[in-house]
């Protein structure tokens, strides 16, 4: 059985975690980790066959924020695997992130600091640029990337003797109120994050509806907050180590403040045990820890409309024609 994780970029976080939960879930399984380093993967492989030595593990080299890497990964792929059990969509950027510590002081005044604390709403701002495609950095990797290799990986995915998964890591940053169908990319705004969260939670659901009945189903997940690459971007590190603590106080009382990626991926490992049939195509999966650390999933319905998952999708479709006719000489 040919399951593959993809990876965020530094093959570390919730994706490695991931990996490790997998291999103790299911030793028969093969694993491929999908990196944009190939050094990294390969040390990545490394460090799992040396805990894991019975463990099929492989690597692909892909990056998700180029979109001729992604053609050329998803045909090696199409070589190399007759079919997909698991596709876990991990990857994903947030540049230039910026706290605004006013809103932050504003938040505790009017008593709704800590639902700002587990959303990062109102308090979390990026800046985007253009990637080599001509298209946002955010909605390239965390979004456009992924749809375009689950794309190009339907041969394997749809059709076969057992259901496919399609596992999205999402976020509880993910609002409507960041994103706008008339500026889906986010090149306007400044919180291309949350709006690239929010269009993978509307994806899963038009792909729920299109693909279901050819035995593949889509699930989206939050890890929570996780001490990851990504987290440690936002503050110095200093002040990480002296807000450690407070973060660990605040578990108390915030479940969705995971903490570590080994408790961050428990929503992720908890769909692998589950039959897709029985599940919510409207619901996220929370990773979630108690104060005294102990790990489960908390299932919330999501707040989508499904008329602009649909619309969103068809912009999706347009986009990937024109990719398509760009780089026709990377197709089969």
């Amino acid at each position: 059985r040919a399951r593959l994780s993809l990876t965020p970029s530094r093959c570390s976080g919730v994706g490695l975690a991931l990996c490790r939960r997998l291999l103790e879930e299911d030793g028969r399984i093969h694993l491929c980790i999908a990196c944009r380093n190939e050094q990294k993967s390969e040390a990545t492989r490394e460090l799992l066959l040396a805990a894991y030595p019975a463990a099929q593990v492989s690597t692909v080299d892909v990056d998700l924020g180029n979109l001729a890497s992604v053609l050329r990964a998803a045909r090696e792929l199409r070589c190399r695997f007759q079919r997909l059990d698991f596709v876990y969509l991990n990857a994903g950027i947030m540049p230039n992130p910026h706290v605004n510590f006013k809103a932050l002081w504003h938040g505790l005044l009017t008593g709704k600091l800590l639902h700002m604390l587990t959303t990062a709403e109102g308090i979390m701002t990026q800046t985007d640029r253009l990637n080599g495609d001509g298209l946002q950095e955010v909605f390239a990797t965390n979004l456009f990337g992924h749809f375009m290799l689950v794309r190009q990986l339907q041969s394997l995915l749809c059709g076969q003797e057992k259901p496919s998964r399609l596992i999205w890591t999402s976020s509880s940053n993910a609002r409507e109120s960041a994103f706008s169908l008339s500026d889906y990319q986010h090149a306007k705004g400044q919180e291309s994050y949350s709006s690239s969260k929010y269009a993978t939670d509307l994806t899963s659901v038009v792909l729920n509806r299109k693909f279901n009945g050819q035995g593949l189903y889509s699930s989206v997940v939050c890890p929570g907050l996780v001490m990851s690459n990504m987290t440690y971007g936002i503050l110095p590190v200093f002040l990480w180590k002296l807000l450690m603590p407070i973060m660990w106080l605040i578990r108390f009382f915030a479940k969705t403040y995971t903490l570590t990626p080994y408790n961050g991926a428990e929503a992720h490992v908890w769909l692998f045990k589950q039959k897709p049939e029985y599940l919510d195509a409207l619901v996220k999966y929370h990773s979630c820890t108690t104060g005294l650390g102990r790990c489960y999933v908390e299932p919330r319905k999501m707040d989508v409309d499904e008329d602009i998952a649909e619309k969103l999708y068809q912009k999706l479709l347009d986009l990937e024609e024109q990719t398509l006719e760009k780089y026709h000489d990377l197709l089969d």
